[in-house]
């Protein structure tokens, strides 16, 4: 695969990611209607801050497996093409039916940047995804510490978009990601995507 097609297949898959609601969207969704849009903002922060903890970890811990060990490399490669395909069948079976808010009847003055960052830094399946996602968008022979980086702050950047858009048309855009069957499809359609990229996972060579 070359840099281009490397770069605009992961910026494809990480936009799809980025607009599935999950636990960030709903933070993000909760503070921004009862906390204000400052508060909001910091929570967007913070959540991407966590992600960039876990992409700085997982760039040399990547690198480092990458460079040592061949075997190494194919256990990660096979668990990640797992791990993956796992969230895909679950996806695909058993789409969600709504978007969980937190409770939003404790309106007490909170530091949201550092509840953004412990939400995603102290949660694994962070970094888990991260280390299964990333290694296929790898161009061969180029550093894996390098790319793993760069494209995790591809990522990081479209959720700071993301953030900022839902955190400006908190209304609308709340009212759609709750619909039941925007998150269906949303969710199967991702599950999809990330079949596809589990058996290309799997069947890739480094």
């Amino acid at each position: 695969m070359s840099i281009m097609d490397s770069l605009l297949t992961f910026s494809l898959a990480a936009v799809l990611l980025t607009l599935t609601p999950g636990l960030d969207t709903a933070l993000i969704l909760r503070t921004a209607t009862t906390e204000g849009k400052n508060q909001a903002i910091q929570a967007a922060l913070g959540i991407n801050t966590g992600c960039l903890l876990w992409g700085v970890a997982v760039a040399f811990g990547l690198g480092s497996v990458v460079a040592v060990s061949e075997l190494a490399y194919d256990i990660l490669k096979y668990c990640g093409a797992a791990y993956l395909g796992w969230l895909g069948i679950c996806m695909l079976v058993r789409p969600r039916k709504q978007l969980i808010v937190a409770d939003a009847s404790n309106k007490t003055a909170s530091n949201w940047f550092l509840k953004g960052v412990l939400g995603n830094a102290l949660n694994p399946k962070v970094g888990i995804f991260y280390v299964s996602f990333l290694p296929q968008f790898i161009p061969q022979g180029h550093s894996p510490v390098i790319w793993t980086f760069g494209l995790v702050t591809i990522h990081i950047t479209m959720g700071i978009v993301w953030s900022l858009m839902l955190i400006g048309a908190t209304r609308p855009l709340a009212s759609l990601l709750r619909k039941e069957k925007v998150i269906r499809w949303l969710d199967r359609t991702t599950g999809l995507v990330f079949l596809l990229f589990a058996a290309r996972l799997a069947i890739s060579r480094r």
